[in-house]
């Protein structure tokens, strides 16, 4: 299988360079050239661990691995986590159903991608010799996934950008408290969105780029969405089969990766019946799945920090099918909104998609509402998960983080400080970061220094 940029102006690449290269050279973002069905595979599926099931998948896309590496990849990926069924379904109520993705080394569902994507990497060095810099930004929770999906592997120099008090310090502390000498967070000062144009920036100097051997650790690099189609299969297949014909699933998202990969899944022929997309208060998703304008707002920090989004990075993915695989049509509204800042789609077909906004003053409400009716405790990302379900449907909620790194919220909601070891660790430890400015020349004089 080869893939192909959203943009249509490169040549399509095998699986493994499309990884390796992340961003596009035309700026676009990798899609397979076709999508393979799943319909006759799911009942063979349903027998399988969560480990099996995500070999078994990325067999149809990663075609350039040999098969033995990648299950011994996959497997030592999800070794690490601390619940044997890797997802575990929770059922709240007759009808609705909770997966937990929060019980990886970093207790956020990003750890599903990033611990088999650093496998990868380690993989590409070994075959090629040439060293890997990595280079992201995040809201909180990718930085953390991305940086101990990479701790001490050879030929790896990791550069993460995240907004300075802008995300929540336990969060901040999964990152600068590693002792790893190939990670470098760093502090810029300004929002999650200044940090993302700053990597693109970087990627787009292509000269750059190939120097210093960049790759993108962000959902732009398609393997973080292939990786997290896996567990939107999984957790279908652990429905009871009586619930599972009329499902919807309901996503906290900021950035659009994590409903895409439930999307493709479905496009693929897992049967949804639909997918939320469950934003904060910082709603771009919100107001273009429900008026068609896709517009940036003012980036106002929330309770929920992983979702203080307003450019939303994988929704040139759902663009390019939206278009019908328009290459020219993505360039020009991708070209008006980089110079306008905002698109309004006339006559927009949301496909199957629904959505809602949940703010600041709702979301210890809903957490406090949820425990007192069930005793399940969510964090303040996946509250925004409970404003409104489908009474017609069967509800699964993706839940994205352990309560545990939102402390002083649930506290304020419930009263109960919930707690992990992992980050209880942490708290004695020196931080290690760095501060940079919203400026591109400095960010590149950073990494010529460190790497």
């Amino acid at each position: 299988m080869r893939y192909i940029s959203t943009r249509g102006q490169c040549d399509p690449v095998h699986f493994s360079e499309a990884v390796a290269i992340g961003l596009a050279t035309d700026g676009g973002l990798f899609l397979p050239e076709s999508l393979p069905s799943l319909q006759s595979r799911l009942r063979e599926w349903e027998r399988l661990s969560y480990a099996e099931l995500a070999f078994a998948f990325f067999e149809l896309f990663a075609d350039d691995l040999k098969p033995e590496r990648l299950a011994e990849m996959t497997n030592t990926a999800y070794a690490t986590f601390s619940d044997p069924a890797i997802a575990p379904l929770k059922q709240l109520r007759e009808d609705c159903y909770v997966l937990e993705l929060f019980h990886g080394p970093t207790l956020a569902f990003k750890d599903f991608a990033l611990q088999w994507l650093g496998n990868l990497y380690e993989e590409q060095i070994r075959r090629s010799g040439k060293t890997i810099t990595v280079l992201g930004a995040t809201s909180g929770d990718t930085g953390a996934a991305a940086i101990h999906g990479l701790l001490g592997k050879e030929g790896v120099r990791i550069f993460i950008l995240y907004p300075n008090g802008r995300i929540s310090p336990l969060q901040e502390r999964q990152m600068t408290c590693t002792g790893a000498e190939n990670v470098f967070p760093i502090a810029i000062d300004g929002s999650f969105d200044d940090a993302q144009r700053l990597v693109k920036a970087t990627f787009a100097d292509q000269e750059f780029r190939l120097k210093h051997h960049l790759s993108a650790i962000n959902s732009i690099n398609l393997a973080r969405i292939l990786a997290q189609c896996v567990y939107y299969i999984y957790g279908w297949l652990q429905l009871p089969q009586a619930k599972r014909d009329k499902v919807e699933c309901v996503v906290p998202t900021g950035n659009f990766g994590n409903i895409l990969a439930g999307w493709l899944a479905q496009k693929m022929g897992l049967p949804l019946k639909s997918l939320k997309v469950a934003t904060n208060q910082n709603d771009i998703l919100y107001r273009l799945f429900t008026t068609g304008d896709y517009s940036i707002d003012t980036v106002a920090p929330s309770l929920a920090p992983s979702m203080d989004i307003q450019v939303a990075s994988n929704f040139e993915r759902f663009l390019y099918y939206a278009e019908d695989q328009d290459a020219k049509s993505v360039r020009n509204i991708m070209k008006i909104f980089g110079e306008t800042g905002r698109y309004n789609f006339k006559d927009f077909d949301p496909d199957t998609f629904t959505a809602s906004s949940t703010n600041d003053a709702e979301i210890p409400g809903i957490i406090e509402r949820i425990y007192r009716e069930t005793g399940y405790v969510l964090d303040p990302h996946t509250a925004c998960g409970f404003k409104d379900h489908d009474p017609d449907a069967t509800t699964l909620v993706m839940a994205t983080a352990h309560p545990a790194k939102f402390p002083t919220t649930i506290q304020q909601a419930i009263g109960i400080e919930p707690k992990a070891d992992s980050l209880e660790a942490l708290k004695d430890r020196e931080r290690v970061r760095h501060r940079l400015g919203v400026d591109l020349k400095q960010l590149k004089q950073f990494i010529v220094e460190h790497v």
